[in-house]
């Protein structure tokens, strides 16, 4: 693995705190300044939700995961490699950074297979091609990421050619693919409670895992921790923090934030 990638920092944007603040774009910006290499992977749920809405097209949720009929993927994919993506973009040029959007489906970045039928056209990763991000990294520029991927093994003939990634997913299997530095997780709540609501700052894999398995994690926190997961099994250093609050992606990169912190 190139160095480049190896020494990359994995930063997964939650779409529930977007356009909420404006510090993690301001964060962003003043780290690659600094010479960090920084590689942003964003959700956009709500943003969907409310689109989905408009369109008189209901939601259902699956395992924190949303089920995505085709009317809810042409939704999903417009708002996520569209809207989202070109906003955070923007934002990041406009404060004197520099990056690209794209998509899984730009380069192959995502390769995958519909899983679970009861979800529709959400995908499954199978493969992740490096090398779009190899190339961005090598040139200056922080790819921000949509979770949009090419639909490519076991295709049923009426398929469509794109698939639904779950954002949180995408980050922890291309934070694996690169063997990316660290994996950080910015949400909409502090990190990870225990089922009396008191803070974990701190997992062991195997305690993150009894979390999943007891049901004391739940909703859209499960694929955050199996996206750790997938992190760690390459060496990443991996934490959820709570992206509402003000510079908290340079606070936890330059000294720790709080949060929770998943170790092998």
């Amino acid at each position: 693995m190139s160095k480049i990638l190896s020494k990359a920092i994995l930063v997964k944007i939650g779409g529930s705190t977007l356009g909420s603040h404006d510090t993690t774009i301001e964060d962003i910006v003043k780290l690659q300044k600094d010479g960090k290499a920084l590689v942003v992977v964003h959700g956009g749920g709500k943003l969907i939700t409310e689109w989905l809405q408009k369109q008189n097209i209901s939601t259902r949720f699956v395992d924190g995961e949303r089920v995505t009929d085709k009317p809810t993927l042409e939704v999903a994919t417009a708002v996520l490699a569209g809207l989202v993506n070109k906003d955070i973009v923007a934002a990041i040029n406009g404060l004197g950074g520099k990056a690209v959007g794209i998509s899984g489906v730009d380069g192959n970045l995502i390769e995958g297979k519909i899983g679970n039928m009861e979800k529709g056209y959400v995908g499954v990763v199978v493969k992740v091609n490096t090398s779009i991000l190899e190339s961005l990294l090598t040139a200056g520029y922080v790819p921000v990421i949509a979770p949009i991927g090419v639909n490519a093994f076991e295709k049923p003939a009426d398929a469509p050619s794109t698939l639904n990634f779950n954002a949180d997913v995408v980050a922890g299997e291309i934070a694996a693919a690169i063997g990316s530095e660290r994996l950080i997780f910015l949400t909409d709540v502090p990190g990870i409670n225990d089922k009396s609501g008191k803070l974990l700052p701190r997992l062991s894999k195997g305690e993150a895992e009894a979390l999943i398995a007891s049901g004391e994690a739940s909703g859209g926190m499960i694929p955050k921790i199996r996206a750790c997961l997938t992190g760690l099994s390459a060496g990443s250093t991996t934490c959820i923090i709570d992206g509402r609050l003000p510079h908290i992606l340079l606070k936890e990169i330059t000294s720790g934030a709080g949060g929770t912190v998943i170790k092998a």
